[in-house]
């Protein structure tokens, strides 16, 4: 439960839970503001308030690639994802509960979602096989068979201790036909079943670091359809019908085209309850995100800004950069003259493109760091405009 703050700070703080009431919720979406269908919002978590329109960097194995965790802090990012999938064959999720859940395990106090491990099973195409029980599949990293049931992601993903768990779905492949797209809804609605059931049973398993021992773990559902309308319609209302906190609109940005995207997001939208955050996974780059934003979605994720930073591509406020360009060599000019990350206000991009070519690892790390500027500012300057 949460109350005003008796200062004007407009934050919220943490009531004391009645005494043995050991399944307050720990999340609360509450909408500030409306422009048009754009939300400004704030999800409490056990870990802190998340203000909507958010973006949240990717941090696969429990690391947002080349970031330290204090610079994500500077960088204001709220929320970071981690993956099930990675994290469950190395270094394991029970050595993971062992040392007090993934917020302790990498030194991370702000609040974090988990991915169920379904497109990762998804992009292994050769190395899985779906059936009415699960996924098998082989690791990647060595060969070894391994089972995803439904309960099986549920129960890593509660040992890992987000604050955010989704449920298990089947990303659905495209292009796919009419009635592949179906069975593939039906299977993840049978699994977002199955994912909810288990975490009601299991909810209080959670390994929380101790400074919030009331909190709870919200469980999201998945919308899925691919790109018919009305197959997604018919999921959002079906998934709602499970009464999840959350909703994700999934199986996007697997090759389709943006304005099918667009379509599908909006299509969704419409139907997902406006008291719920609403998630959009795996999306996009600077423009898309602001598209998402005034439609009225809430969270968004996309490993783009730290991969691009590792190739070379950096955002700015005049478009795309390809930092490796040798037209770059002299230019002792910074990098974006409207940016206000420190890279920016520090380092040439002259510097910059010899860290590249030179292959030096502290190049990965300042594109990254000003990549994520980039799309966490773009965010704020969302919620501001809002």
């Amino acid at each position: 439960m949460t109350k005003a703050c008796d200062c004007r700070c407009g934050r919220l703080k943490r009531e004391k839970p009645a005494q043995g009431n050991i399944r307050a919720v720990a999340l609360a979406y509450t909408v500030e503001k409306l422009a048009g269908q754009a939300r400004l919002g704030r999800i409490q978590t056990a870990h802190g308030v998340v203000e909507t329109p958010a973006f949240m960097p990717c941090g696969t194995a429990g690391s947002v690639k080349a970031v330290p965790q204090d610079v994500l802090e500077e960088l204001g990012a709220q929320i970071i994802l981690g993956n099930t999938y990675h994290l469950y064959l190395r270094p394991g999720h029970e050595l993971i509960r062992g040392l007090g859940g993934l917020h302790r395990f990498m030194s991370w106090e702000r609040a974090i979602l988990t991915d169920s491990g379904g497109f990762q099973v998804f992009s292994m195409s050769g190395l899985r096989k779906v059936s009415e029980e699960g996924v098998h599949f082989r690791s990647h990293l060595d060969g070894t068979s391994h089972l995803f049931t439904p309960e099986r992601s549920i129960e890593v993903q509660i040992a890992l201790g987000a604050d955010v768990i989704m449920a298990f779905d089947e990303c659905t492949e495209h292009p796919a036909d009419r009635q592949r797209t179906r069975e593939s809804m039906e299977m993840t609605l049978r699994w977002a079943r199955r994912s909810k059931d288990y975490f009601e049973a299991h909810r209080n398993e959670v390994p929380w670091s101790g400074h919030a021992p009331s909190a709870r773990q919200l469980l999201f559902g998945i919308v899925q359809g691919g790109v018919h309308a009305d197959l997604r319609r018919e999921s959002a209302q079906r998934t709602m019908d499970l009464d999840f906190p959350g909703y994700a609109i999934g199986g996007l940005s697997v090759g389709e085209p943006r304005q099918q995207r667009l379509e599908m997001i909006a299509t969704v939208l419409e139907i997902l309850p406006k008291d719920r955050p609403r998630y959009v996974m795996g999306v996009g780059y600077p423009d898309e995100i602001v598209r998402y934003a005034s439609m009225g979605v809430d969270m968004m994720d996309c490993v783009l800004p730290t991969r691009a930073a590792r190739h070379g591509l950096l955002f700015t406020s005049e478009g795309r950069m390809n930092i490796k360009s040798v037209r770059f060599a002299r230019d002792q000019g910074p990098l974006d003259p409207q940016c206000g990350c420190k890279v920016c206000a520090r380092y040439s991009r002259g510097y910059l493109r010899h860290l590249y070519v030179s292959g030096e690892p502290l190049a990965a790390t300042l594109n990254s760091i000003h990549n994520l500027w980039h799309y966490l500012d773009t965010m704020r300057s969302v919620r501001h405009a809002i």
